[in-house]
């Protein structure tokens, strides 16, 4: 069964050279050979600007966040790759998700609280670090992936959420990267 398939590179370096550049370019063309449509979106291209308050939460996001907001509409799976930086997602990141899900897209407020607007799709995260995984784990508590996973995926009502945690980037060595590119493709091979 194919799939439409939404990836968002989340490193604001998205340079070819970069590995995260290379996991997502494996995803998508191993998906598009498999025959699902994808679309990819580079944070590095978007003009991202920072909220300025709660008014401009509230209100629509302009023409280039609407173009992402409707890729998310398009999809039926989720991609995020991004790298953990002092923690969490990287800045501009944060900053592009904070657009995306203003004016009660992804979630809509009710007196009961958060009504999700996003079911019916599923979602794949996958997070590089400098740190061992484990260490991200256990030590961590993956805090800088469940804010992500939980706090806004999870709220608009993306279900399964699956993560890919690539941990010591640095020192994995050309085996292991090799080693996650291949699994990268089989990933997208299966739309998962």
């Amino acid at each position: 069964m194919t799939k439409q398939i939404l990836v968002l590179l989340g490193h604001p370096d998205c340079r070819p050279e970069r590995f995260g550049s290379a996991l997502a370019s494996a995803y998508v063309e191993a998906a598009r050979a498999a025959g699902h449509e994808v679309r990819r979106i580079d944070l590095a291209d978007l003009d991202t600007p920072f909220l300025g308050g709660q008014w401009e939460f509230e209100s629509p996001p302009p023409p280039p966040i609407q173009a992402v907001q409707q890729d998310i509409l398009w999809a039926q799976h989720i991609v995020v790759l991004f790298p953990l930086w002092l923690g969490a997602t990287p800045a501009k990141l944060k900053a592009l998700l904070e657009q995306v899900f203003r004016a009660g897209f992804g979630m809509a407020e009710s007196p009961r609280g958060p009504v999700p607007q996003l079911k019916g799709r599923s979602a794949r995260l996958v997070v590089t670090m400098g740190m061992p995984a484990i260490a991200f784990w256990l030590m961590f508590g993956a805090h800088g992936l469940l804010a992500l996973e939980k706090g806004i995926l999870g709220l608009a009502g993306l279900s399964p959420i699956r993560k890919s945690v690539i941990g010591g980037v640095e020192a994995i060595g050309g085996q292991g990267r090799l080693k996650w590119l291949a699994r990268m493709r089989r990933l997208g091979t299966l739309g998962i």
